[in-house]
C-alpha cells in the first residue's frame, strides 16, 4: 500500500472501528470472540478493497456494516451445514509408543559417550543409579569433594555435548 492508502486505512479505522465493534457485538449476540473475528475480517476486506478507502463519511461505514453482516451470516450458515458438537472424549485414543523417551535416551547416551570416563562415571552413579555423593565416592574410591567437582564439570561438559548435537536447554 502507498503511504496515502495506509493513512486512509488508519483514518477509516479511527473513524469507524468503535461503531463497527459495537455493531458486530450485537450481531454476534454478545460473543466477544466471534465479534472480534468479524471486525478483523471486515477490516481485512476493507484493506484489500482500496476503493472503500476513498469513500468518505457514511458510505464507508455503511459498506463496513454490510460486509460485517454478510460475514456473520456466512459464519452462521457454515455452522448450520457443519455443526460442531463439544465432547469430553477424544475421538481417537492416543497411544503411548515411547518414541520420545527412546529418542531422548539415545541422544543422552550419545552425549555421555563423548565425556571422559571419570565424568561419565560420576553422572551414571549420581543420576542414573541414584547414589548420593558419599555413596558415589565410596564406590568410585575417591573423596566426596572430588565427586562434587567432577559432577559439576561433567554436567557442564554434558550440556556442551548436547548443544553440539543440536539439543538446546
Amino acid at each position: 500500500m502507498a503511504t496515502s492508502e495506509v493513512d486512509l486505512m488508519r483514518e477509516l479505522y479511527h473513524e469507524h472501528a468503535a461503531a463497527l465493534w459495537g455493531y458486530c457485538l450485537r450481531l454476534t449476540s454478545g460473543d466477544r470472540a466471534r465479534a472480534e473475528d468479524v471486525v478483523q475480517e471486515t477490516l481485512l476486506r476493507a484493506w484489500r478493497n482500496p476503493r472503500v478507502l476513498d469513500q468518505s463519511g457514511g458510505s464507508a461505514r455503511g459498506w463496513l456494516f454490510t460486509v460485517a453482516r454478510r460475514i456473520d451470516i456466512d459464519e452462521w450458515r457454515a455452522q448450520r451445514v457443519r455443526p460442531e458438537f463439544p465432547t469430553a472424549e477424544l475421538p481417537e485414543t492416543p497411544t503411548d509408543d515411547k518414541t520420545d523417551e527412546l529418542l531422548q535416551a539415545w541422544i543422552i547416551a550419545d552425549a555421555l559417550s563423548k565425556l571422559s570416563d571419570d565424568h561419565r562415571s560420576v553422572i551414571v552413579h549420581c543420576y542414573y543409579r541414584g547414589e548420593s555423593i558419599a555413596g558415589a565416592a565410596r564406590i568410585l574410591e575417591i573423596p566426596a569433594g572430588t565427586v562434587k567437582s567432577r559432577l559439576h564439570y561433567a554436567l557442564r561438559a554434558l550440556k556442551l555435548a548436547l548443544e553440539e548435537s543440536g539439543v538446546s536447554a
